[in-house]
């Protein structure tokens, strides 16, 4: 079939979501470069290039379903990587990777500025270097695990352990502190979690300066795989050409490693370790080294990462954990007894808990309430099999504070007061270390431990004290 010189490509082979395009004249599209099939009568669906086959035949990745196309059928090279909408127009909108408006308020202006999605970190000489703490209200992360501006941190959690509720709360606990732009990524998303956000932030207020950048279950894994890219791009347009503050949210880390798994499958690379495609560290990499302040602004990453099988050494996980500031892990034994947030003070931990940045009494609360609960994990046994009658003195004290220790960090979320009926609180970092050195102190050694649990700060504990101890007079 001949080729004019407006097409000058053609379908030759189509494997699902695998699209082979054959050229007759001129140098074939560069990786990552990106091209829209034509079939007719029907909307044109883009694809990515990722392998050269031979000199006249490229090899690429669907971003939109295939359903319809067929060998023969034009392939347009756009001339560059796929480009995403950015600026004041795409506040307050839900995208899908190509930059299509999803919430039903029709397209974005034909005017709207376009940048690509594939672009190279900020040289490090052009870098900001702050160190400014990202105080989130949320105790247990404000003290053992504080996050940076223009920083990156990651919620690392198995199945159901809360990492969805807590990135929600996040959210929540900087709508009234943060005023630049939040921009949200769903990566593998369901489409219930995507209506839930926009109801969500439509509720908050905070619709007009956020962005939704969706890349659904159902879509094909090219599309789940370069959505973090699309969010990243319109974060960045606001960081350099603005000079705005980003709050980039991610949820699911993982589902990106694992959408590009499926694609190196697709593309008939031969497995790593774990069945993890052989370029898991530098798709990572690609993603997480984009993520930086400049002199004038800052993108600050929040990510949610699921850890299969509660397996914290797949090769996945520990391959984002390297690029991360502040760790935040949540264990499903604390979830399981109750203790939300579920997060780990021990295994929890950020680059940031250094004196010259956080002072000395923040650090010496968190290190002597990490050695509490450390202590009382190693006792566990001995109390379990003999009692805790069979403790020495000290070690008495030491396990019934590291108790009260791990319920006054666990905190009512403003997302769950639908179901425990109980009004989120955010409490600041000052209330938070007064609070952990007065139960380390042990000025609440005779206050029922109940009396700390899903409470904001001392404060409130002491009155819930009180009033029990009221209730129980009365009934006396």
């Amino acid at each position: 079939m001949p080729l004019s010189p407006d097409q000058p490509g053609r379908v030759a082979a189509i494997r699902g979501a695998v699209v082979d395009i054959a050229f007759t004249e001129g140098a074939l599209p560069a990786i990552n470069d990106a091209l829209a099939l034509e079939p007719p009568g029907l909307p044109p669906v883009l694809v990515e290039v990722q392998a050269h086959l031979d000199t006249a035949t490229v090899r690429a990745i669907a971003l939109q379903a295939t359903t319809g196309l067929r060998r023969g059928i034009p392939a347009r090279p756009l001339g560059g990587p796929l480009t995403a909408p950015v600026g004041d127009a795409v506040l307050g909108r839900l995208l899908d990777v190509t930059g299509a408006t999803g919430d039903g308020r029709g397209a974005l202006p034909d005017d709207t500025p376009r940048r690509p999605i594939h672009a190279p970190p900020p040289p490090l000489g052009a870098q900001g270097a702050g160190s400014e703490i990202f105080y989130t209200g949320i105790k247990v992360i404000d003290l053992l695990a504080p996050l940076a501006q223009g920083g990156k941190a990651a919620m690392f959690g198995g199945a159901g352990v809360g990492k969805t509720v807590l990135v929600m709360e996040l959210i929540n606990a900087m709508v009234a502190r943060y005023e630049g732009i939040s921009v949200f990524s769903g990566v593998g998303e369901r489409s219930r979690e995507g209506h839930e956000m926009l109801s969500d932030m439509t509720a908050a207020g905070v619709l007009d300066r956020t962005v939704l950048v969706y890349g659904q279950m159902n879509e094909p894994p090219g599309a789940r795989w370069r959505v973090p890219m699309t969010a990243l791009a319109i974060a960045e347009h606001f960081r350099d050409a603005e000079a705005r503050n980003v709050l980039l949210l991610m949820d699911n880390v993982f589902r990106f490693v694992q959408a590009g798994s499926e694609v190196s499958g697709l593309l008939g690379r031969m497995a790593s370790r774990v069945g993890y495609q052989p370029t898991l560290a530098t798709e990572v990499a690609e993603l997480q080294e984009r993520i930086a302040a400049s002199e004038s602004a800052a993108i600050t990453a929040i990510e949610a990462v699921y850890v299969p099988a509660d397996d914290f050494t797949d090769p996945a996980v520990t391959t984002i954990a390297t690029h991360v500031d502040s760790t935040v892990v949540l264990s499903r034994a604390m979830a399981a007894d109750g203790m939300y947030p579920a997060v780990d003070p021990i295994a929890s931990g950020s680059i940031l808990l250094d004196p010259l940045i956080l002072g000395d009494e923040h650090v010496s609360v968190a290190n002597q309430v990490r050695r509490a609960i450390e202590h009382y994990r190693e006792l566990q046994d001995v109390i379990s099999l003999l009692g805790m009658e069979e403790l020495g003195r000290e070690d008495r004290h030491i396990v019934e504070r590291a108790r009260r220790l791990q319920r006054f960090l666990t905190q009512p979320f403003t997302v769950t007061e639908a179901f425990t009926g109980l009004p989120g609180r955010s409490v600041s970092i000052e209330d938070t270390i007064a609070g952990c050195k007065a139960i380390l102190a042990g000025e609440t050694d005779d206050w029922d431990e109940s009396s700390l649990y899903l409470v904001g700060d001392l404060a409130e504990a002491r009155a819930k004290e009180e009033a029990a101890q009221r209730a129980e007079d009365a009934a006396a």
